[in-house]
């Protein structure tokens, strides 16, 4: 429907679509701020507080997203101390894992660097949200910036804006990520997305457009035929996590996509792989951990100890910048799972 058209049948546009600040005020998430954005049918939060990370996704109030089991939080003091962010990372639709280290807590020549980096818990500044009419569109939009700084240290800014458009059910994150120092800067960063119960069950598939698959580590090998389809969940199984060669599109597009046929809902991711030509599948079939995570990074699951031995740690140059582009959007219907199904397999370059 054309703007007039739409307007003869509201009074205001919050009735069908707006973005709403909200402050937490309870708990572990007590003092968090973000931003509620309902579009029709889909809603979802953008966390200020944290990278503007996107917390909870659903659509027709199905939820699509994972939430781990200290729950909701804003950011605590243990946040960034090593292997104590498992008690801090909660999932969500997606969280930032960077800028100088992502995977696993290391320290090197006696620099720590804690678990999935320090950004995913970085507040936002420059806020900016709204919702209004673009033509006929009615775009609803939040965005900022966080900076990833230290005295004597690095200085990177990551600008980021999140958008969705009135009638549809995609989000689009673009993310611009900038060295402000005046040296040479290790660029770590992985997209921790993070698919949950119910569009997440026994039976669901994930689609790759995959040429190859590598078990990370011993709990997974034997595991790897059964890397696309989700089991029922098992009391204390490990985490399985395979590591993926991804084909792309001639324009250097990657998709992945979670289907679930009872349901008749997915979920299709797209990202452009020009800067991010790493993907890892993080499969927890556990029971209270049941989730499917699924990583565009730039760099290897074995994290900064592994690129610094082999001389492969990607890094910016002085007042350079990369652009990311990511693409989540929901389907609903058979036919839209078929034309994703399709869509997929045409992926082979």
């Amino acid at each position: 429907m054309k703007k007039q058209d739409i307007l003869r049948r509201v009074g205001s546009m919050q009735q069908l679509a707006y973005v709403r600040p909200v402050t937490h005020t309870e708990g572990r998430a007590g003092g968090l701020r973000g931003y509620l954005v309902k579009n029709g049918p889909l809603s979802f939060e953008v966390l200020a507080d944290k990278c503007l990370d996107v917390g909870e996704l659903s659509y027709k109030g199905v939820n699509i997203s994972f939430l781990s089991k200290p729950g909701l939080q804003g950011r605590n003091h243990y946040d960034t101390h090593g292997g104590e962010a498992q008690r801090s990372i909660m999932g969500g639709l997606f969280f930032t894992a960077g800028l100088e280290n992502i995977c696993a807590p290391c320290t090197l020549e006696g620099k720590d660097y804690p678990m999935h980096g320090r950004i995913r818990t970085t507040p936002a500044e420059h806020l900016r949200a709204d919702g209004r009419w673009v033509g006929d569109d009615y775009v609803l939009r939040v965005a900022g910036e966080m900076r990833e700084a230290e005295l004597f240290g690095e200085n990177l800014v990551l600008r980021r804006s999140i958008e969705t458009r009135y009638g549809g059910r995609t989000v689009t994150v673009v993310d611009e990520i900038e060295n402000q120092s005046f040296r040479s800067e290790p660029l770590m960063l992985l997209y921790h997305i993070n698919i949950g119960y119910p569009l997440l069950d026994e039976g669901a598939e994930l689609l790759l457009p995959t040429r190859s698959v590598t078990a990370r580590d011993r709990d997974a090998q034997g595991h790897e035929d059964g890397w696309n389809k989700m089991d029922a969940p098992r009391d204390n199984e490990p985490e399985y996590v395979f590591i993926h060669d991804l084909a792309g599109t001639a324009e250097n597009w990657s998709a992945a996509c979670v289907v679930n046929e009872r349901l008749g809902l997915g979920l299709l991711i797209e990202f452009s792989r020009e800067n991010l030509p790493y993907f890892m599948e993080w499969k927890s079939t556990a029971s209270g951990d049941y989730v499917l995570g699924l990583e565009p990074s730039n760099a290897s699951v074995y994290g900064r100890p592994f690129h610094e031995k082999e001389g492969t740690l990607h890094r910016l140059a002085p007042f350079a910048a990369e652009r990311n582009e990511l693409r989540f959007t929901v389907l609903d219907g058979g036919e839209e799972l078929r034309k994703a199904r399709d869509y997929i397999a045409a992926i082979k370059i």
